[in-house]
């Protein structure tokens, strides 16, 4: 954890180095952030934070959420109509790829069959899609197996790559796509984007630089290069925003550190999220098969500290109490007045209804070493627990390292924390794939949990034909996930930045622009740099 010396030394350094000039209306210079995961370049494999930073400037996509308010608007499409399970999407017809090729329905089926053949990334997304057509050069339509309530939603995450680059380029493996491309577009780009890649590190660096052919253009302001780095240590970044080196930290600052970065120039910036911090409970490992052992540890867990820990002024904060497994605004959600609390007596009495005896276990509380506030988290889930007389052990693992170990349930820690969101702003997205018994053993699925009654309901909200009706099926599954108690649902979340003064961010400063799907707001083209 961070000595108040040296939080003391990094504002003083704060105060005198950061740059408070206004923002110019002059050409942008290059733009600095950071983000914790290394970053993967290929849209059918990319599905976190940073590869999602990459696809929203390399790659663009047919439709995308509305700015300041619910629903998609047409962007790679001019247009579209469906009844369900058809859709039909009439095309630009102005887009080039950064090749020079012209973007045709071709490349759409391509990019589609692309995602499903490779099966990886957020290819689950389009399970549902049997099939698409290119209907002539500007029309292409989606044929669906069943109705699916999100599936223009999921349509921002199918990046349209270019088909005649890739086919050029195929490399090594079986079949008559071979590799489909993969090798080539781990270490360059085939989008439309308003960015193009210079250079490609995924375990250090990427550098893109303004493609000059863009549909939409770029405007002047925005910034000419964009640097990205990954896996900086957070006293380096904060370091390198103290002097006048780095313009956007990545949200994994502790709180503290962004404070005092605040109260001495930087701007914070807020990106409202789609998702939460859950703590997972792998159901399949004593004494957590147990739902008891499992209630008396949610009942236990110290919410309002846990909220304290995550201020970072009197009025931002990383997140916001939650009301149970779903998230306030989302389908299904619980009021924002019913906020979960510690309940020591409540969670003696469940331990008391458990098979096992605290004193035959210890609890493995595991946190993702990239990531310091779940330190803290892990730290204060001991001190809880040991109020039951339960032991527990803290075990710091790198991301890397715990992707592969949640692949096994017996590999699995007891308890596991994440931030998950909703990929595509629907809420079909946040909890298939943590709790539909065909998630069990993926990075967002270590509770390993086999529920008919969660299926039936996850099932419902994609099928349902009205909104009532997807309100209707989240609600039942939010009661059920609390029943069951799977995860301790820490807080929901809001992602929070510190800044340079020398950039302006309107998606991520003026809810009006917010766009309701997180890393959008760090659309490149949208923002303003000083030169």
């Amino acid at each position: 954890m961070t000595k108040p010396l040296k939080l003391l030394s990094i504002a003083a350094m704060a105060s005198t180095m950061l740059a408070t000039a206004p923002l110019s209306a002059q050409a942008g210079g290059v733009l600095r952030l950071d983000e914790v995961a290394v970053g993967e370049l290929d849209p059918a494999i990319a599905s976190d934070y940073a590869d999602s930073i990459l696809m929203f400037n390399v790659y663009d996509t047919l439709v995308l959420p509305a700015q300041g308010a619910p629903g998609h608007v047409p962007h790679l499409a001019e247009s579209w109509e469906g009844d369900g399970t058809s859709y039909t999407f009439k095309l630009r017809d102005d887009v080039k790829f950064v090749s020079g090729n012209a973007m045709t329905a071709e490349d759409v089926v391509f990019s589609l069959d692309r995602m499903k053949a490779m099966g990886k990334g957020l290819s689950y997304l389009f399970a549902n899609v049997e099939k698409a057509e290119a209907v002539d050069a500007s029309t292409v339509t989606f044929t669906l197996t069943k109705p699916y309530a999100p599936f223009v939603a999921s349509l921002l995450r199918l990046p349209i790559v270019d088909k005649q680059t890739v086919m050029a380029n195929l490399g090594e493996g079986e079949g008559e796509m071979k590799d489909w491309g993969a090798a080539y577009l781990t270490s360059t780009s085939a989008g439309t984007g308003a960015y193009r890649i210079v250079s490609h590190n995924p375990q250090e660096e990427t550098v893109m630089e303004k493609n000059p052919d863009y549909f939409l253009g770029v405007p002047a302001p925005a910034p000419d290069t964009a640097r990205l780095r990954y896996g900086l240590e957070a006293a380096t970044v904060r370091t390198l925003i103290a002097q006048g080196e780095h313009d956007i930290a990545s949200q994994w600052l502790p709180p503290e550190v962004i404070k005092a970065l605040a109260a001495n120039g930087a701007q914070v910036l807020t990106e409202s999220g789609t998702g939460a911090f859950y703590v997972k409970m792998n159901t399949t490992k004593p004494p957590l098969d147990d739902v008891n052992c499992r209630m008396a540890f949610a009942k236990a867990f110290d919410y309002g500290a846990a909220i304290k820990m995550i201020a970072v002024t009197d009025t931002v904060s990383q997140g916001a109490a939650s009301t149970g497994a779903i998230p306030v605004g989302m389908f299904g959600a619980n009021p924002a007045d019913q906020v979960l609390t510690r309940d020591l007596e409540a969670a003696k009495l469940h331990l008391a209804e458990c098979k096992y005896k605290p004193e035959d276990f210890t609890l493995e509380i595991s946190w993702i070493a990239e990531v310091p506030v779940e330190e803290r988290f892990a730290l204060l889930m001991q001190a809880n627990y040991a109020e039951l007389g339960v032991k527990s052990e803290i075990k710091k693992l790198p991301w890397a390292l715990f992707a592969e170990q949640v692949s096994k349930p017996e590999n699995t820690p007891h308890l596991s924390q994440l931030f998950v969101n909703a990929v595509t702003g629907d809420p079909d997205t946040l909890l298939y794939g943590m709790y539909h018994s065909s998630a069990a053993g993926t990075w967002q699925s270590p509770e390993y949990l086999n529920d008919a009654e969660v299926d039936k309901q996850l099932e419902a909200g994609r099928t349902a034909a009205t909104p009532e009706g997807r309100e209707e099926a989240y609600a039942a599954l939010n009661a059920r996930l609390m029943e069951i108690a799977p995860t301790i649902y820490g807080y929901d979340r809001q992602s929070v930045f510190a800044a340079s003064a020398r950039v302006k961010v309107p998606a991520l400063s003026d809810p009006s622009k917010a766009f309701g799907l997180d890393g959008m707001g760090f659309t490149f083209r949208l923002m303003e740099v000083a030169d």
